[in-house]
This record gives structure tokens, C-alpha cells and sequence, in this order.
């Protein structure tokens, strides 16, 4: 079972989750020739607070 873990810093709407989740199920689907029922998908939101980038704090950018 092929399972996908995507990090993303702030919030998305269900709405963008939910594009996100088809378009990832359909690629990994397709290209590791796996049924979509197969798909595992997490979606973790990170606080802007807890990621940095370049020595900064993405909430101070």
C-alpha cells in the first residue's frame, strides 16, 4: 500500500485537500500501477511558528 505524507506550513481549506488528495491518489495510481483504494494520504499543517526557512521563522516573513 503505497502512502504519501505531505507537510504544508499554515492551513488549507477541505476543498484544497481534497483537489490535493485526488490529484496525488491519481499520479501514484498511475505511475506505481496501484488500484486508488491503495493510496494512503496524510496531510500534516504545520504552524508557521514550527518552520523555518533560510534561519527564519515563516511567520516572521
Amino acid at each position: 500500500m503505497p502512502y504519501v505524507s505531505i507537510r504544508v506550513a499554515g492551513t488549507l481549506t477541505k476543498e484544497q485537500k481534497q483537489n490535493i488528495s485526488k490529484g496525488v491518489t491519481e499520479v501514484i495510481s498511475k505511475e506505481a500501477n496501484k488500484p486508488p483504494e491503495a493510496v494512503l494520504i496524510f496531510i500534516d499543517e504545520m504552524e508557521r511558528d514550527n518552520v523555518a526557512k533560510s534561519g527564519k521563522l515563516l511567520s516572521d516573513t
